[in-house]
């Protein structure tokens, strides 16, 4: 049974193997992005902080593209799909973050959910296959390739990272706090 927190987050478990410890951290951290961004209309999900550009919605859409671009592309060697293949990157290196103003909220919602939905899918695939030792299908230009141990890290690190950026984002929108 997962026990949930106040804000209907997974906790992840005390006791628990090694992939199971992995998965229960990124999920808290996609919970805690999902809860900094709930019931936010489009306004809130395209305020700003000081000096930066970032948004929630940038946030969103940026880490619709990284669970995309971690578990699709290099763990699974495919393709880019849209809306990710319609972008030039080398042109416009941030159009995940920029580009979400033009997006109305359950559009950038929505996205998000489905990256998440298809990075489990994928997850389990290669766990199933190979475990958490599993190579990344892509390298990097030396050859050498990330485990699905090494991608479920940093994804938890990616998460941490803007979730704390989520809190302050969130705090200036409407002045909900916490974690």
């Amino acid at each position: 049974m997962t026990l949930l927190d106040e804000q209907g987050r997974p906790e992840p478990p005390l006791e628990a193997d090694e992939t199971t410890t992995l998965l229960g951290f990124l999920e808290f951290q996609r919970a805690t992005l999902a809860w900094k961004c709930a019931g936010l209309d489009a306004a809130g999900l395209r305020a700003t902080v000081g000096a930066s550009s970032m948004t929630l919605g940038g946030l969103l859409k940026h880490l619709a593209y990284v669970e995309d671009d971690w578990f699709s592309r290099w763990l699974h060697g495919r393709d880019r799909q849209p809306p990710w293949n319609t972008v030039d990157w080398k042109d416009d290196p941030d159009w995940d973050w920029h580009s979400a103003a033009d997006d109305s909220p359950e559009r950038l919602h929505a996205l998000w959910q489905d990256a998440v939905a298809r990075s489990r899918s994928l997850v389990a695939e290669a766990l199933a296959d190979g475990g958490l030792e599993q190579r990344a299908r892509r390298t990097w230009p030396d050859g050498r390739a990330p485990s699905l141990r090494w991608i479920l890290s940093h994804m938890i690190e990616e998460y941490a990272r803007h979730n704390g950026h989520a809190d302050l984002l969130r705090e200036s929108v409407d002045g909900l706090t916490g974690e």
